[in-house]
């Protein structure tokens, strides 16, 4: 009776999974098993809104394979460890698992590799899970260089790649009898979690894609900036997890074809991007991908204005209104994260990590690759060909919220003034929300643009 493990990791789902499909088909049984990673917890990455994202998508898992036969096997602790504890116990051939991008990931398959080998089993680590198209499958033509470290030529060659075919979910999976499982984890054991947070788990995913691909995905292009209209798929914390297959989304947008569809389908593009950067430059989750030789601003010398910021009172309305959708969601508007990293990076000069670790805290689809390399191209330090561009948060509020309706939504001591007003308070007459209803501008944005301006000359 051959037996293989199959370790999810950020691919919680059943359909469109490579090393599960090939495990059934391969092994007489197979045990699906998830391990909540000591070192994760440790690092303080698993921060309460993706644990309880996370508790949602394990009952979701667990609830489809036993409908077809089988169950998730839950344990706690050092992966490898605990991996090899259950081959051991089921007398494996093999483990299964998808490639990860991140230093954390390299690290964890060479140890799981070397203590499955020591018991003589096989790891068989499957590209094309978490991203369409793996790290190092389009490198620039020539020497030098193994990965693109910009976007729009990365996008041409990545476009004209051959995706595989979506694969369906098992109809069956057989599961031994043997291995013991800890009781799945309840969101409710998660800690201080958003109030708005989205239900996780495939079958959420699974039905936000079928139903904004009816509803939403035709308009994507015009609408995927407008703010208040809130027309994005909501997705990404469904793709962080893996409870949804890039690939299927691609081919699914593709099916569907017209502009909006290939608006979307550039943005998850963007996400492959970032995946193979960080994959050719681990450090660049914590270090400058392009040194600039900044002399940020911390929480020692901008504590207060830092404070401000997490809190969504700096005084410009739109940067206020998504920090607090961030607070109350655990999800923002990609418009207005790009607004909120401009602004404490750029227009307050402060060290883009501070940005980070606080949107790595609150973010729901908070992945190393997205979060930390977004916020170094808004910072000027990472793949962005205009390294010195800032963004001014009243010219994007009245072009992005043009009727002040996301503002208002967000930031109720606002929502009596009308219009576009709402993006510059200061200059109302009598209708002037007083310092105590509404902070005063934090710093004048001339001011901050000359500030990083002259910091950029010097460095």
């Amino acid at each position: 009776m051959s037996v293989s493990v199959v370790l999810f990791t950020s691919d919680l789902r059943l359909h469109d999974h490579p090393p599960l499909h090939a495990a059934v088909k391969e092994s007489d049984e197979v045990v699906p098993l998830f391990v909540l990673d000591r070192r994760i917890e440790e690092t303080g990455f698993a921060a309460p809104n993706r644990r309880a994202f996370l508790a949602d998508c394990l009952r979701d898992l667990d609830a489809g394979l036993r409908e077809r036969g089988g169950r998730l096997v839950v344990r706690a602790g050092d992966v490898a460890e605990e991996v090899g504890r259950i081959a051991a116990e089921t007398d494996a051939d093999d483990v299964r698992m998808s490639a990860g991008v991140s230093a954390y990931a390299h690290a964890r398959e060479k140890r799981l590799r070397e203590a499955l080998e020591s018991q003589g089993r096989r790891l068989h680590v499957h590209d094309a899970v978490v991203t369409a198209v793996p790290p190092g499958g389009v490198v620039p033509s020539g020497a030098g260089s193994d990965h693109f470290a910009v976007f729009t030529p990365y996008f041409r060659r990545w476009s004209e790649k051959s995706l595989r075919d979506p694969l369906t979910a098992p109809r069956a999976v057989r599961v031994p009898d043997g291995p013991g499982s800890l009781d799945l984890p309840a969101r409710r054991d998660a800690g201080d979690v958003s109030p708005g947070l989205t239900e996780g788990g495939e079958r959420a995913g699974r039905a936000r894609f079928a139903a904004w691909r009816r509803a939403g995905l035709a308009s994507y292009e015009e609408l995927h900036d407008d703010m208040a209209g809130d027309a994005t798929s909501r997705l990404s914390p469904h793709i962080h997890f893996g409870t949804v297959s890039v690939t299927e989304l691609i081919h699914g947008a593709r099916t569907a074809g017209g502009p909006g569809a290939e608006a979307f389908v550039r943005q998850l593009c963007w996400r492959d991007f970032h995946h193979q950067v960080l994959a050719a430059r681990p450090t660049a989750s914590h270090a400058d991908y392009r040194p600039q030789h900044d002399r940020w601003r911390g929480e020692h010398d901008a504590g207060e204005e830092i404070r401000a910021w997490r809190e969504g009172r700096t005084g410009y309305p739109v940067v206020d209104a998504a920090m607090r959708q961030l607070a109350h969601e655990g999800w923002m508007h990609n418009r207005g994260r790009l607004l909120t990293a401009s602004f404490l990076t750029k227009t307050l000069y402060v060290d883009w990590r501070v940005g980070a670790a606080h949107f790595r805290e609150l973010l729901v689809d908070g992945d190393v690759a997205n979060n930390q390399l977004n916020w170094q191209w808004m910072a000027g330090t990472g793949t962005d060909s205009r390294p010195n561009r800032v963004l001014n948060p009243v010219i994007q509020g009245r072009r992005y919220d043009p009727e002040g309706a996301y503002v208002r939504r967000w930031v109720p001591e606002l929502a009596g003034i009308q219009g576009s007003s709402v993006h510059e308070p200061w200059k109302l007459g009598p209708e002037r929300p007083s310092s105590e209803t509404y902070p005063e501008p934090l710093v004048d944005l001339a001011e901050g643009r000359a500030r990083f301006a002259e910091a950029r000359a010097r460095s």
